[in-house]
């Protein structure tokens, strides 16, 4: 007759790793908190707090309290005409930290150097941060000029090919909250540019419709750039490619040319990411 050891009995427990479930009775606060922030960062339209509650089997007044704590901490927006929910822009910040680590700026720098190699032109990878954009990954070109996105810089959005394009994939919610009303945007050159909110609304059906960005001169006379968003399986922009080129040595069929070969890159990098075909 084999005798059971307590010792022994209380190791092998004490090793065998706690379950998803198990983890989650001991903190329900930030497991609810996680699958709210989950929930909206799938979807492409804001949800009502009782489909909300409905979804993750909460309780409608547990719903509304963790909402009210994240919307105050910007990572849900409260759209109280609609009463509905959607995720905030500190989210993007998270998505921001994400982006800057290995797996993103990995893939990513093996596809723009490719790119670069293909075309000739100078590329980066920019990610959305706020109302700016930071580059994670700058690839020169043999024989260009060097250009101010290097790693690590931050440029407004708005501005930016890439900044465009990412922000063109973002909902009109999200967008009011990086540039609500009529403040005027900030310019680096002298060269045309969206000067409102309103001007830049304009211009991002634009892009939508073009399904690229194009900036001219805005960040450095005499550049111009092309960009298309990286998307995830939820259609939100992860990321943005592009290239920059000085003006007067590429037409317009050789930029749309080079427009194509942007659309494609980031193809390659939504695929590689999470299976999702670019923007």
């Amino acid at each position: 007759m084999t005798i059971p050891n307590p010792a022994l009995s209380a190791l092998a427990t004490a090793s065998t790793p706690p379950t998803p479930s198990a983890l989650a009775s001991k903190v329900p606060a930030a497991d609810a908190t996680l699958r709210v922030l989950s929930l909206l960062a799938g979807q492409r339209a804001p949800l009502p707090a009782a489909r909300i509650a409905a979804e993750l089997d909460l309780p409608r007044s547990t719903t509304y309290d963790l909402l009210s704590v994240l919307v105050e901490h910007g990572y849900v927006l409260h759209l109280a005409q609609e009463r509905r929910y959607a995720i905030g822009p500190s989210a993007y910040e998270v998505a921001a930290g994400y982006a800057r680590h290995a797996p993103l700026a990995r893939v990513g720098r093996r596809v723009v150097e490719r790119l670069v190699d293909a075309t000739g032109e100078s590329g980066h990878l920019a990610s959305l941060s706020g109302s700016d954009v930071l580059y994670i990954v700058e690839e020169r070109a043999k024989g260009r000029t060097s250009l101010v996105t290097d790693i690590g810089v931050r440029l407004p959005a708005h501005l930016t090919a890439t900044g465009r394009a990412m922000l063109a994939q973002l909902t009109p919610a999200q967008l009011r909250t990086l540039h609500s009303g009529r403040e005027e945007l900030l310019r680096r050159t002298d060269a045309p540019s969206p000067a409102t909110p309103r001007q830049l609304r304009e211009l991002l059906r634009q892009v939508r419709a073009d399904g690229v960005a194009w900036e001219s001169g805005e960040v450095t006379e005499g550049f111009r750039s092309v960009a298309a968003a990286v998307l995830d399986q939820a259609g939100w922009p992860v990321a943005a490619v592009a290239l920059t080129w000085e003006e007067h040595r590429v037409d317009e069929e050789q930029a749309q040319h080079l427009a194509d070969r942007v659309r494609e890159a980031a193809g390659e990098i939504a695929r590689m990411v999470s299976g999702r075909r670019a923007g």
